[in-house]
Order: structure tokens, then C-alpha cells, then sequence
């Protein structure tokens, strides 16, 4: 199992309003892939309530409340994506990690999830997580 960050679904389903390079065009076509990949069963996923919200956030800038409702209840029927419930206490600890390891607060709650869940790859674009130790980022794009 690993864990999905928010970017992969936003690189995946983002509808860009300009002219991509090719590094995003690679981003957005591994994201695509990842995502496809997830949907057709092939792999197990782990997020948090906390990156399907973001997911929404970001989505609900670019596209329809319908097409965002469509791609949330897909996720939502997945048996392969596990969705980990977030409590306020697991918020607060996560937000004292992004501290300590200088990565905002949904970052290093992924990583708390992680770590609980025993899951140590993540599919990311963020770079950030290449500085922690423990895990390791997929894919990997220069």
C-alpha cells in the first residue's frame, strides 16, 4: 500500500488554463496513470479525509461542482482507497511535526497516516518529501 497525495489527483484532473511545460506535461501524464491505475483496482491507497477535502478545493477552481461531485463519489466507492478518518488531536500532532521538519500540516499528517498504517512509499509530486528519512517519494520527475 501507499499513500496518495492530493497533488496526484489535482495533476490528474486539473484542467490547466495554459500552456503546460514538458515537465508538467510528464507530471500530469504519470498522475494520469497513477490515478487510472488506482480506479481500474490495481493497487491500494491510502489518504485522509483531510486530502480528499483538498482535493475538492482545489478541483472546485477549475471545474463544476458536478464534475468535482463525480470524481469525489468514484473515489468515495473505491475499495482499494482506504480513507483515514482525521481527529482533531492528529491534526494538532501533525501540525507540531510540519514544525519540526519545516512541511505544512497536511504534509506531515500524510505522514503520521503513513506511519500508523505502516505504509513508508508515497505517491507525490511534492519535494518536501524527499527530506524525510523514513519514506520514500514515488514518482520521482526532473
Amino acid at each position: 500500500m501507499r499513500f496518495l497525495d492530493t497533488n496526484v489527483f489535482v495533476y490528474a484532473f486539473y484542467k490547466p488554463k495554459k500552456q503546460l511545460s514538458q515537465r508538467e506535461l510528464d507530471m500530469k501524464e504519470n498522475a494520469r496513470n497513477i490515478v487510472s491505475n488506482v480506479i481500474q483496482g490495481k493497487e491500494n491507497v491510502l489518504t485522509t479525509v483531510v486530502h480528499l477535502s483538498e482535493i475538492v478545493n482545489i478541483l472546485r477552481q477549475v471545474m463544476t461542482l458536478d464534475e468535482v461531485r463525480e470524481i469525489v463519489r468514484g473515489l468515495l466507492m473505491l475499495e482499494n482507497l482506504k480513507i483515514a478518518d482525521v481527529t482533531r488531536n492528529m491534526f494538532f500532532e501533525a501540525s507540531e511535526l510540519g514544525n519540526e521538519l519545516k512541511l505544512d500540516a497536511n504534509d506531515a499528517l500524510a505522514l503520521d497516516v503513513m506511519e500508523s498504517n505502516g505504509v513508508a512509499e508515497i505517491y507525490s509530486f511534492d519535494e518536501d518529501f524527499d527530506r524525510v528519512n523514513k519514506i520514500k517519494r514515488l514518482p520521482v520527475i526532473n
